[in-house]
């Protein structure tokens, strides 16, 4: 696995992951029916909250990023991209791993949204999301913290 690490984002980041956004989730908005190529950038710019993104560098160079933000219940799992040439060396794997440990620590649900037929569903399953809720375009996911004293099994992998 390469070298990879994250560091706190800033509003100067928010152009890179904009467009990072419109590439990882082209095919899929495509095979939805719900690309549009300024919309895909400008939902992220508008929803952009550097207080709760970090950015992922694989080698000192921007690779992804994630948010996680604090909602009512639970935190919410966001703008979890990688760029495509890095998906499926166990950076995303490791990147959630690290964040759900820290989850775990405050005892507290983690919720996302994931798209319709998106191969990162996968990626969550394996990390103890279930299905709460899905309508035509999202999957709505939760996960539970592990009882005291329990672990995750794809922790261990």
């Amino acid at each position: 696995m390469a070298d990879w690490g994250m560091r706190p984002a800033s509003m100067s980041d928010v152009t890179a992951v904009a467009e990072l956004r419109a590439v990882v989730l082209r095919a899929d908005l495509e095979r939805l029916g719900r690309y549009d190529e300024e919309r895909v950038r400008q939902r992220l710019r508008d929803g952009f909250e550097p207080a709760h993104t970090w950015i992922i560098e694989v080698n000192g160079t921007f690779a992804g990023c994630v948010a996680l933000r604090r909602a009512e219940d639970a935190l919410w799992l966001e703008h979890f991209y990688l760029a495509p040439h890095l998906q499926g060396g166990g950076i995303g794997t490791g990147v959630l791993r690290e964040l759900l440990e820290r989850c775990d620590r405050d005892d507290v649900p983690v919720r996302l949204n994931v798209l319709r037929g998106s191969p990162a569903r996968r990626l969550y399953e394996r990390h103890g999301f279930t299905l709460e809720t899905e309508d035509p375009v999202d999957v709505f996911m939760v996960r539970e913290p592990p009882a005291s004293g329990q672990t995750v099994s794809a922790w261990s992998s």
